[in-house]
């Protein structure tokens, strides 16, 4: 079946050409000249798209932004904006446009735009979309069913149907990559690849041949042309996590690269166009490092045209039984295992928990649990807290300390602690022993095949 495309334009010339290009892919076009008309076709004949300009005779782009939204939530709507207008784009985006393009139309950018919106589900089933949402191709999905957790799975269904940079925020641990992940996956760029970056994890000097690439001899040591990780992403999902860390020089660039959807390979002359959705998280309170200076205002504004907010597990305490299914399920298929089982007192403990560290903290605990416990039941003696459980989480987490000595201060990784404490075990065990890895996994209370899974994981084997 021929997709329908809406074109909705007071401008004939313009009209003429978007039903050209329009017409050389396949597609079948109305048209219309103002919003009395395009409501008109809209309720005679269906459409798999709509293209609105931003100025019509009676109204403008938003407003049929809206009513589409309102009455056929199943058409995807993209706006032709005049050049610069940013905010102009940006407030379509809030309003649920799924994309925008910019007069004078780059034709290469349109027929890419046009492609990626006639890939999106055109009947929607909002609740199976979220449970779809759920999964996760890489460990334990968006699991739960507390109300906080159902309405993040519906607001990723309706964020996966727009191309707008989304700022998925949260605390350390709480899941925001499986958030970005989950949306990469409910969009019409699922087929395509989705690649995760810690910006904080790469050194300063290299993050710009990382994200935009390098040619041969730019600079000492570049020996060869790289692609960088927008080109990787091309077509796909880029998601930067911890941008916050990112340094000013190159927030200028991605700025740029936001705008003008190309890349300029450090050491090129000529820019590389690329089609890649921004999705963007941090821990750190993002108007803060505006106000501090160490992040870029406009960047800012780009980033954030909608903000998504991922609970921290204390908001969502009704989900940890069946996190702690998941986990130890995973656990047990990673180390070819029976699933271990918490005994009642386990779970108690685990319930009173304040989490400080969220999923992640509680992947840790589970890991380690399903480790030393015994005949595959793991007891509260098992459960290894970095403060004691408290029948209120409320006035546990007022407290900054992190155990005796530990502080969170500027800068405090709970998944490096945690990973430095094991690696201490693990190296003071194997040195007791002479390095007999069979010998330092009975001293450490574990089976010789969980010892050579936790080397292979820290990087110690």
């Amino acid at each position: 079946m021929t997709n329908r495309v809406l074109i909705v334009d007071d401008e004939p010339d313009i009209r003429e050409l978007l039903e050209i290009t329009l017409g050389r892919m396949s597609l079948t076009t109305s048209s219309a000249k103002d919003l009395a008309t395009a409501r008109h076709l809209l309720s005679t004949e269906d459409f798999n798209l709509c293209l609105t300009d931003m100025r019509l005779p009676d109204g403008d782009g938003i407003e049929l932004v809206e009513y589409i939204q309102k009455e056929y939530n199943q058409i995807p709507v993209a706006v032709i904006t005049a050049h610069g207008t940013t905010e102009t784009a940006i407030k379509a985006l809030k309003t649920g446009a799924f994309d925008f393009v910019s007069k004078p139309v780059n034709l290469q950018k349109f027929r890419d735009m046009v492609k990626s919106a006639l890939r999106l589900p055109q009947e929607r089933d909002d609740e199976a979309l979220a449970a779809d949402a759920s999964a996760s191709s890489t460990g334990p999905s968006i699991t739960g069913q507390s109300s906080r957790v159902i309405e993040l799975r519906g607001q990723i269904v309706k964020l996966a149907r727009s191309q707008a940079p989304i700022y998925i925020s949260g605390e350390s641990g709480c899941g925001k990559e499986l958030a970005a992940r989950a949306i990469h996956q409910n969009s019409s760029r699922a087929s395509e690849p989705f690649i995760a970056v810690n910006c904080g994890a790469i050194p300063g000097e290299l993050v710009e041949s990382e994200l935009f690439g390098h040619i041969k001899g730019s600079f000492t040591g570049a020996e060869s042309d790289k692609q960088g990780l927008f080109q990787a992403a091309h077509s796909g999902t880029l998601f930067l996590d911890e941008i916050a860390d990112l340094p000013l020089y190159t927030q200028v660039k991605l700025l740029r690269v936001i705008q003008e959807k190309a890349i300029r390979p450090v050491g090129s002359q000529n820019e590389k166009p690329v089609d890649v959705r921004i999705l963007s998280a941090t821990h750190k309170n993002l108007a803060k490092e505006v106000e501090l200076g160490n992040m870029r205002q406009d960047l800012y504004f780009r980033l954030n045209v909608i903000e998504l907010a991922v609970p921290s597990l204390r908001e969502r305490v009704a989900d940890i039984p069946e996190l702690c299914l998941s986990i130890l399920s995973e656990i047990a298929k990673e180390n070819a295992d029976e699933v271990c089982q918490l005994s009642h007192e386990a779970l108690e403990a685990l319930l009173q928990y304040n989490f400080p560290g969220n999923v992640r903290e509680l992947e840790n605990i589970l890991q380690r649990a399903a480790t030393l416990c015994e005949d595959n039941a793991i007891q509260a003696s098992n459960l290894e807290f970095i403060s004691p459980p408290s029948s209120d989480p409320a006035s546990e987490s007022k407290n900054s300390d992190l155990g005796d000595g530990v502080e969170i201060g500027e800068g405090f990784s709970l998944e490096k602690h945690l990973e430095s404490i094991e690696i201490e075990a693990i190296e003071k065990a194997l040195e007791e022993t002479r390095w007999n890895k069979t010998a330092a996994a009975k001293k450490l209370g574990m089976s010789f095949r969980s010892l050579r899974y936790r080397l292979k994981k820290l990087g110690l084997d």
